[in-house]
């Protein structure tokens, strides 16, 4: 009896780490990112890194390498495309 009390004991403390060293991370990190969206002062400071980084786009020359511009384009031509077809 006393061995099925000690080994249930080992499981249970195995069970608790294993949870806190696992689980509990990405459930506190989680949390503690969606309390930062759901505050005032965390919406405020997301507008606020919003902005900064639409200020130092607009001060790069291009947004898109070639390439990439050829893709997106190609890609909204076929949306297009696509978009006039479904009218008919």
């Amino acid at each position: 009896m006393k061995q099925f009390i000690y080994k249930t004991i080992i499981a249970i403390i195995a069970i608790v780490l294993v949870y806190e060293l696992t689980i509990a991370k990405q459930i506190k990190q989680l949390s503690s990112q969606t309390d930062m969206f759901l505050s005032k002062e965390g919406r405020k400071d997301g507008v606020e890194k919003i902005r900064e980084e639409l200020k130092k786009a607009l001060k790069k020359e291009r947004y898109l390498s070639k390439e990439d511009a050829k893709l997106i384009n190609q890609f909204l031509n076929k949306v297009i495309i696509e978009l006039k077809e479904s009218e008919n």
